[in-house]
């Protein structure tokens, strides 16, 4: 089994400006790994013509592989379909299925006049495969020369993740023997990534040479992923399966959770285990934990709400913290939490409840409570917990390393302390 080595080109002026990030690359590194397919090479370039062309002839020379991303709309600084035309000597043709589409989005969605510069978009290279857009009006394409393939696909996150998963990673083992593939992943907290190489050291060396061990740290958590390749599937869920176990067993104190889903996930697979439900009182955090509990499909089953009380007056007037904790005490501190808590309980009924409060940052910070400061309680209506946390981040850093710790003091806390439901 040959490995299969990819490139990843991303176009547009406005990443080489910073004024998008490239989380596209990103996002199809990771896909592509999953497969078996090797990244050798993400670039970024501008909207020039001379860059794409060098940077198209530089990747096909070490990739099997190339997967383009951005330059596809409606506007004159859109050139990249243009430029693939030439690069593979065709010509532009009106792909007819892509025109009814966008004609249809016009008329019965958005309900205006269909322009010339938009019917443009449906017009492809001859010598290239369609690969049909439902998401939006710029196409795919696929091209092959000389067993290399080149995809081509929209900027726009949601468009070109759907064509990935739709279009391009189900047709890829068409083309490209890439083997059998699989992953195990498992979560762990409250260790840091040197320690806890120290502790699977042995498991680590003794892992076979088809079997590859990675640490994925964020936000203060390690990931661990196996990855395994073969050319027999059930031998190597065998072999996988042995190698994980171990792997589990060994990390037991620090894991989170033994499936590759992100934190807020696992404590709504335990809440809803459960059959409890969370809410949230988010000062500092401004509602960001809220966002991560609800980006997930299902979770109403689970979560019923937050009180985000930023100002001290909504401490007081909605979450019941006495003006004389605040003058006392202040916003952050262990008894402003635990009453923010308590009342967030009682106000939306729910199992279990966090609350947090902290110095994001850059100002405001004071030499007694220092930026990255942060109180956080987690409890039910039998209990609360509240524990001081220091973290040492940028602003934006700081509020994610706030809401992931919190998340997973009510993963310890749900663990310890489970609801006792009433039988009638």
């Amino acid at each position: 089994m040959d490995k299969v080595y990819a490139s990843i080109i991303t176009i547009g002026d406005e990443l080489l400006i910073g004024q998008v990030i490239d989380t596209n690359s990103a996002w199809m590194a990771q896909e592509l790994n999953k497969i078996g397919i090797v990244v050798k090479h993400r670039i970024a370039v501008g909207d020039v013509w001379e860059d794409i062309w060098q940077a198209l002839e530089q990747e096909t020379q070490t990739a099997s592989l190339i997967l383009v991303t951005g330059g596809l709309g409606p506007t004159a600084d859109d050139i990249t379909k243009q430029l693939l035309c030439a690069y593979f000597g065709g010509s532009m043709i009106v792909h007819k299925p892509t025109l009814a589409r966008i004609t249809r989005l016009f008329e019965t969605v958005l309900k205006r006049p269909m322009i010339e510069r938009n019917a443009r978009q449906a017009e492809v290279p001859d010598v290239c495969t369609v690969l049909e857009n439902e998401r939006g009006t710029a196409p795919g394409m696929l091209f092959e020369r000389d067993g290399k393939i080149v995809i081509s696909l929209p900027g726009v996150p949601s468009e070109m993740k759907w064509l990935m998963e739709h279009k391009v990673l189900p047709v890829i083992p068409a083309y490209f023997n890439t083997g059998v593939v699989r992953h195990r992943t498992l979560l762990t907290a409250g260790i840091g990534e040197s320690y806890l190489a120290d502790q699977i050291q042995d498991i680590e060396e003794a892992l076979p040479a088809n079997i590859r061990l990675a640490y994925l740290p964020n936000y203060g958590m390690v990931r661990l992923r196996l990855s395994a390749f073969g050319t027999d599937a059930a031998q190597l869920e065998t072999l996988l399966d042995q190698h994980f176990r171990l792997l589990t067993e060994r990390t037991r104190e620090f894991l989170v959770i033994d499936e590759d889903i992100p934190l807020e996930l696992a404590v709504g697979k335990l809440l809803k285990k459960a059959q409890a439900t969370m809410a949230t009182a988010e000062s500092c955090t401004g509602g960001y934990i809220a966002h991560l509990v609800t980006s997930h499909e299902g979770a109403s089953e689970y979560y019923k709400g937050s009180v985000v009380s930023y100002a001290n007056e909504i401490k007081t007037s909605l979450l019941q913290v006495p003006e004389e904790t605040l003058q006392t005490d202040g916003a952050v501190s262990e008894a402003t939490v635990r009453r923010m808590a308590a009342t967030t309980l009682a106000l939306l009924r729910t199992d279990y409840v966090i609350a947090v409060s902290g110095i994001m940052g850059p100002g405001g910070g004071t030499a007694e409570k220092p930026v990255g400061m942060v109180w956080i309680a987690v409890g039910s209506s039998e209990k609360t917990e509240a524990r001081q946390f220091h973290f040492r981040h940028d602003r934006r850093r700081n509020i994610e390393m706030t809401a992931h710790t919190a998340l997973n003091q009510l993963r310890k806390f749900i663990v310890e302390n489970p609801v006792r439901k009433s039988v009638v």
